[in-house]
């Protein structure tokens, strides 16, 4: 058991690893976003938060039925 432990974490370990400064260029490509297009994600949010009737519409406790 704690063999498997020791195993998973250093598997765990290698997903850290530093950018380097030439590197961040890479990173900063719009093909690398999370939400490939803004506009569109904005847009989707604010009809999420609508069709929701929440406050705030993302991670907020509660839901539009008005209980807590």
């Amino acid at each position: 058991m704690i063999r498997l432990f020791m195993v998973l974490l250093a598997l765990q370990l290698t997903a850290c690893a530093a950018v380097k400064p030439w590197e961040r260029g890479n990173l900063a490509r719009p093909e690398m976003a999370l939400e490939p297009d803004p506009i569109e994600a904005g847009l989707k949010g604010h009809i999420y938060s609508s069709k929701e009737t929440a406050n705030g519409g993302y991670g907020v406790g509660g839901g539009g039925c008005g209980c807590n």
